[in-house]
């Protein structure tokens, strides 16, 4: 006999449609074979075969869904890209070999000669190098703007500018562009917004539902989060990933099936562990902005950040990443991140060990001096990558730099 309540026999149905990051990132993508495993299976194969001749013309065609070889499809890959696609709520994702060819994609894939790029001046130095002394050569051009002025980003608008890229929060010193505001101005001129989301990730920043066309994620950073595999994604629409897709398949820079599956598994705990390094970072730029030897203090999570109202608008959380400007030049700044003993001086960044780097001479050393220093960049500035250790041991471990000043 029926309970009291079920007496209509009904089928409930779930979906991931609706659920919360925590389980896409954990249930996306799942890929399970005839074997029935759990964790998600590995397919470290360069080719696939067929059941006839027939069918192997069928798939080369197009004619027929399924693997050709790992260059252009693996199964690994596309868990990978489907659960970062349901992350960022996007209609597609290719990954690629690395941050930087997933850049290199959409200025080769969506670009042609003629074509012009409004950029943020405060981005990655090698984002810069790349459209300076590579793009450029394709004749594809580009003006830099300070991310913080609306106007000068409308004022960069040319005939022919096809194309809006930024950081936000930038690298190293965690300057804001409000992405809404300039997606409306890319989109009144038919140029697309391109928003590099690799501090924030999807756990604390979601482009696509504030107006931009395509995300740019370094997977080696927050998304592996323990420093082990080079990769990145590209994410957007069906029609522009198609182009992203006929460019990283064709020119070979694609993910292996090995880093994807690395990547694949980082997603899993890629919420409890922003969160964490988002508790640690918030604790140490307060203290870091309290001592002496200590001029400046750069992250958006601080209320003094002249950008933390943006902060709260735009972004669900701020991020382990902050800058800090010690008192004196170049060499003090090398005595204090010499003087550490326990963080890695390395110019990585997103792992769960704390980094620490010296971004004039390092990430950004292939920068001109005027450039840097129109960026604000200064021989000072030292940026830190807030890991996931004790936060008394990290803040340990910054006494000993100060104490080195």
């Amino acid at each position: 006999m029926a309970k009291p309540g079920f007496e209509r026999e009904e089928r409930i149905q779930f979906t991931l449609q609706d659920a919360g990051l925590s389980t896409l990132a954990i249930r996306a993508g799942q890929t399970r074979t005839a074997e029935g495993e759990h964790s998600d299976a590995i397919f470290p194969t360069s080719s696939f075969v067929y059941s006839s001749a027939r069918e192997a013309a069928a798939r080369f065609s197009g004619d027929e869904e399924g693997n050709i070889y790992s260059r252009f499809t693996n199964p690994t890959v596309h868990a990978f890209e489907k659960r970062m696609a349901a992350l960022e709520g996007a209609e597609r994702a290719i990954a690629t070999s690395s941050g930087m060819a997933a850049i290199l994609s959409i200025g080769l894939a969506l670009l042609q000669q003629g074509d012009h790029v409004v950029c943020s001046r405060s981005v990655f130095g090698s984002t810069i190098s790349l459209f300076e002394k590579y793009l450029s050569r394709a004749g594809i051009t580009t003006t830099y703007v300070d991310p913080k002025d609306l106007q000068a980003w409308e004022a960069a608008v040319q005939p022919n500018t096809r194309l809006f890229f930024m950081e936000t929060p930038s690298n190293p010193l965690g300057e804001l562009t409000d992405i809404e505001a300039v997606s409306v101005i890319a989109h009144k001129y038919d140029a697309w917004l391109a928003v590099d989301n690799c501090f924030l990730t999807p756990i604390f920043q979601r482009p696509l539902t504030l107006g931009a066309d395509i995300i740019i994620h370094s997977a080696t950073k927050y998304l592996d989060g323990q420093g082990r595999c080079i990769g990145g994604v590209v994410l957007g629409s069906d029609k522009l990933m198609e182009e992203v897709y006929g460019f990283i398949r064709t020119g070979g820079a694609c993910m292996s099936p090995f880093n994807a599956w690395v990547f694949h598994k980082g997603l899993e705990t890629l919420k409890i562990r922003m969160e964490a390094h988002g508790r640690n970072a918030i604790e140490l730029a307060e203290w870091l902005q309290q001592q002496s030897g200590i001029e400046r203090v750069h992250y958006t999570g601080l209320a003094s950040h002249a950008q933390h109202a943006l902060a709260l608008k735009q972004q669900t959380g701020f991020g382990g990443v902050l800058s800090f400007e010690v008192a004196g030049d170049q060499a003090a700044a090398w005595r204090f991140i010499d003087a550490t003993q326990m963080v890695s001086i390395t110019g990585n960044l997103g792992d769960v060990k704390t980094t620490i780097t010296h971004p004039s001479t390092t990430t950004h050393g292939r920068m001109t001096p005027e450039a840097r220093a129109e960026a604000g960049i200064k021989s000072n500035l030292i940026r830190l990558s807030v890991g996931l250790e004790d936060v008394d041991d990290i803040r340990a471990d910054m006494l000993l730099g100060l104490a080195a000043l």
